[in-house]
């Protein structure tokens, strides 16, 4: 670090020469170096203690503080002296990595670095300063914190009531990141598989989740399937109109694609032991964090939905499955088309229950697992299947799943498996426009939105955008308990709602044979890429896996600036002190979709600003955030 002295310097004087710069006589000469006169570590001194006042300056919103032109002019002509005269490298090579220049470098003068690299940035900065005079006092030390002390600053004083400040700032500090800790890592979970064959090519995974709403509308879920060919399931579901369809589908989904993918043999002795009351082994090892949502209520009705789906695939008259990748294909898909048909059915068994001469259900309304509740808000999905080395991905909305590769010469590029269903995708308004009728064409999709109300195309759930105009009108007649714990949005019918259904559950299923490049998948909702690009997720996520231990060489280009070598070394320090903050690389996510700086780093205030948001103002900020990051290739 470099620490600033106590220096005062005098008036400038009338005829315009330049003001003398003192310095104390206890501090002794700053430097010095084999080869150079007696002159120059007089001029460093000059220019380190001009550089620090610079430096006051610009971080000062004071208006007293004005720079006359001539210490500007001066100012270039030492810069511009030094620069031709010294020869210097970068100090914390171990932290910012070699650097190779076109000067030839001497270690003696690591510490003109960053004195160089100021100055620049503010005379640039402040070439346009107001010429007047004034008087030029610096009273209070400070730390410039992009490089170390030399080690002929250790020497200088500093008042005690600095030193106060500086621990009191510490200490602030401390107790901020502290709490920014508790609330980022709450949610995280990891979870390391066992290397093998039984891997299917998954190391393990790392995961969190970043509420916006209260209560948050996004869910996770990661399962291994203990049945049939085996395979890792991992999803992310972004719920909107309230969280109970998005609870709902994270705790069913993943049953009914196993249901579509084991072997009708398999399903026959379930069958069976369900009807002799025999245990039925279980189809799934979730992989939970203990503070994961679980609905206890409606797991009756979700079994006897779920046991007529495999009843009805018993009487197929198929042959036995094939075991190639195209049943996995399959499989998504039909698991997507029949969960979403069963949440439906199940809403109208229970509207059927209720009419104006039936009381409904006491507390009912509110309840989140209740069918009708479940069927009136949505969820977007997006689904990855890992088995053998083969990922399938099964999208249902604006939430993605992109690829971290590592290229041959260790730099990282990205590959999406989905594409959004939204109005951004002219395939996806084609398709929107194709199914209905000509008449239709201006109001299907309005401002970007189905109807003008829904933003992703296709969505479990969000009956309103699915049954018939005369079942809604009977829902709306006879639950007014339902629709009032719902939000406002779903309380009317949609407007121009004249050829239904106008929302799909039908996925789009993409098919990838994993290679040894190809490092991690990140799986996210649409809260993490409305804030971040994709290549910046990969290139953080890759960066955080390989722990910046080795670094290429900067080689600058004859146009390079101090200014943006200096970006560079910023930009790279942020990095890894990043890396070392956090272990679960979601949660290294999650502090740069929210903090960063725009240098590669993390900016604590920011960070604090967003995470200390309002509930009634965090959500025009940002979304909930649910990000699992899959660790691939042990294949």
């Amino acid at each position: 670090m470099l620490k600033k002295d106590h220096v005062t310097s005098h008036t400038c004087h009338p005829n315009g020469s330049e003001p003398e710069l003192h310095s104390p006589s206890s501090a002794g000469p700053l430097s010095s170096a084999d080869g150079w006169n007696q002159s120059v570590p007089s001029l460093k001194a000059s220019l380190i203690r001009f550089s620090l006042f610079m430096y006051d300056c610009r971080q000062s919103h004071l208006n007293k503080w004005f720079l006359v032109q001539s210490h500007i002019d001066l100012g270039f002509l030492i810069f511009r002296f030094l620069l031709s005269s010294l020869n210097f490298i970068p100090v914390s090579a171990a932290v910012y990595g070699p650097i190779v220049t076109p000067w030839q470098m001497s270690s003696s003068h690591e510490s003109m670095l960053g004195v160089l690299l100021v100055l620049e940035a503010i005379m640039l900065r402040r070439s346009g300063a107001k010429t007047r005079r004034c008087w030029l006092e610096i009273r209070q030390s400070r730390y410039l914190s992009f490089a170390p002390a030399p080690p002929e600053l250790h020497r200088l004083h500093y008042p005690a009531s600095t030193r106060s400040r500086l621990c009191q700032a510490g200490q602030e500090t401390g107790q901020l990141s502290d709490q920014i800790n508790r609330i980022l890592k709450a949610n995280e979970h990891s979870h390391i598989r066992p290397r093998g064959p039984a891997s299917h090519g998954v190391l393990g995974f790392h995961s969190n989740t970043l509420p916006s709403n209260h209560p948050s509308e996004d869910r996770r879920s990661s399962a291994t399937c203990l049945l049939g060919r085996g395979g890792v399931l991992f999803g992310v579901f972004d719920g909107h109109a309230g969280p109970s369809c998005a609870q709902a589908i994270s705790q069913r989904l993943f049953y009914y694609f196993t249901v579509a993918m084991l072997p009708l043999r398999t399903l026959q002795e379930l069958d069976r032991a369900v009807e002799e009351d025999r245990a039925v082994p279980p189809l799934l090892e979730w992989h939970k964090h203990p503070q994961d949502h679980s609905s206890p209520d409606g797991g009756a009705i979700s079994f006897h939905s779920l046991r007529n789906y495999w009843q009805e695939r018993l009487r197929e008259d198929e042959k036995e499955d094939n075991e190639d990748d195209g049943r996995v294909t399959s499989a998504l898909m039909d698991a997507f088309r029949r969960l979403d048909y069963d949440v439906s059915v199940e809403a109208q068994v229970h509207l059927s229950l209720s009419s104006p001469r039936r009381v409904s259900i006491p507390g009912e309304g509110f309840c989140l697992s209740s069918p009708l509740r479940v069927a009136l808000s949505g969820s977007t999905a997006c689904v990855v299947h890992v088995s053998n080395g083969v990922l399938h991905v099964a999208n249902l909305g604006d939430s993605r799943a992109v690829l971290g590769v590592q290229e041959g010469d260790g730099r990282w590029s990205a590959l999406s498996l989905t594409n959004d269903h939204t109005a951004r995708n002219p395939e996806e308004v084609q398709r929107i426009l194709r199914e209905h009728p000509v008449s239709e064409r201006k109001t299907v999709v309005r401002h970007d939105r189905l109807l003008g109300l829904l933003l992703p195309f296709r969505a479990f759930g969000n009956v309103r955008f699915k049954w018939s105009p005369e079942m809604l009108s009977r829902l709306y007649d006879t639950r007014p308990d339902v629709l009032s714990a719902v939000s406002e949005s779903v309380r009317t019918l949609p407007p121009h709602y004249l050829t239904p259904p106008y929302l799909s559950a039908q996925p789009e299923v993409t098919r990838h044979l994993m290679k040894p490049v190809d490092k991690f998948l990140v799986l996210a909702t649409d809260g993490l890429w409305e804030l971040m690009h994709r290549q910046t997720v990969v290139q953080l996520v890759g960066d955080h896996v390989a722990g910046l231990q080795q670094q290429r060489p900067i080689v600058p280009s004859a146009d390079t600036t101090l200014g943006s070598l200096q970006r560079l070394l910023l930009e790279r320090r942020g990095r890894v002190l990043s890396v070392m903050e956090d272990q679960n690389v979601a949660t290294h996510l999650l502090r740069h979709a929210l903090g960063d700086d725009g240098y590669g780093s993390v900016d604590q205030n920011r960070l604090a600003r967003m995470l200390s948001l309002p509930a009634d103002l965090a959500r025009r900020y940002r979304d909930d955030i649910t990000i699992t990051v899959i660790h691939l290739n042990d294949l």
